[in-house]
């Protein structure tokens, strides 16, 4: 029974119609497994993910989710980031060396040319994106970001430096109620994949705000496809192809990354117990809501070839 039956016997008669459902290869199991999984029934994905595993075994996806499934059924299912040290792993390891080096160098491209640049970055993280673009021009600098661990690094970074700056640990809406007059005007902000945690219906109203308080706003987005539905076929092989990729780049850690980090993010997202906090989409429909809210230039360059999807840099002014 191939991926495009299966689907249409679940939408058709829900999860009741899966129970005697015979997949017809090793896609199938898995889709079963995300299937039950999105249900409820992790022993049930994990019996499924085994069997795609045995029968797929060179399939790096579906022998790790085994092994996750295998975990969650003993011992539940984990946030994305209880697990700092792989996180960590992920974020400094892999397709992240080449992306952050590329969004880094186009910034630093962009910094050069101003004489005076006055800057806010909004969810700046630990400074893994800004840090290493600042140049002499940035004579203002101001840091929006909620995590107050992460917020704490990029100041020691610049204190070492010697950089002055003004740190916010706010949400992005929290720093917009409290701006006015002169302190908000920038000549370029910037926001690396920070904007994607704001839902596309709040989203108009932070872009107009951007507008109103910088005269260059720069925003690093992944170009992630529309899908119909969260368990569709084109969604799940969308992520299996994907994650086939993402894993190959960290297989010499012993799971680590898999384990602590990509596969929590994997079945998270098909989760429905899970609240959402990102909101991926096409780069096209970035850049036709900032056009939107009144930017009349809007560019995108490439940055990077991502495994998840392609980086991309919007530049709206």
């Amino acid at each position: 029974m191939p991926l495009e039956t299966l689907w249409q016997r679940y939408t058709a008669g829900g999860y009741a119609a899966m129970r005697d459902a015979i997949p017809a290869d090793a896609e199938g199991c898995f889709y079963l497994a995300l299937i039950a999984f999105a249900e409820g029934e992790p022993d049930r994905a994990a019996r499924w993910a085994t069997a795609a595993a045995e029968r797929q075994p060179e399939s790096r996806v579906y022998t790790q989710a085994a092994a996750y499934l295998a975990r969650v059924v003993q011992a539940g299912t984990a946030r994305v980031y209880d697990d700092g040290t792989a996180f960590a792993a992920f974020i400094r390891g892999g397709g992240n060396v080449g992306l952050y080096a590329a969004v880094s160098a186009v910034l630093r491209a962009i910094y050069g040319e101003y004489e005076s640049l006055r800057l806010l970055d909004i969810g700046v993280g630990d400074g893994l994106a800004l840090l290493p673009a600042l140049t002499p021009a940035v004579t203002r600098l101001d840091l929006v970001e909620p995590a107050v661990a992460m917020l704490s690094a990029t100041r020691a970074a610049l204190e070492a430096r010697g950089i002055v700056y003004g740190a916010y640990p706010q949400t992005l809406g929290e720093f917009m109620a409290s701006v006015d007059g002169q302190r908000g005007e920038w000549d370029v902000i910037q926001a690396t994949w920070s904007l994607q945690s704001i839902p596309p219906d709040e989203r108009p109203a932070a872009f107009r705000w951007l507008r109103a308080h910088g005269a260059r706003v720069l925003i690093a987005e992944f170009d992630v496809p529309e899908f119909a539905a969260p368990l569709s076929p084109e969604r799940v092989r969308y992520f299996v192809a994907r994650y086939e990729r993402g894993l190959a780049e960290y297989s010499g850690d012993g799971g680590l990354v898999a384990q602590g980090f990509l596969l929590p993010v994997l079945f998270g997202a098909f989760d429905r117990t899970a609240a959402r906090t990102n909101w991926e989409g096409p780069i096209q429909d970035w850049m036709d809501d900032l056009r939107a809210v009144g930017f009349a230039q809007v560019t995108a360059r490439t940055l990077y070839p991502y495994f998840w999807a392609d980086a991309v840099l919007l530049d709206a002014r």
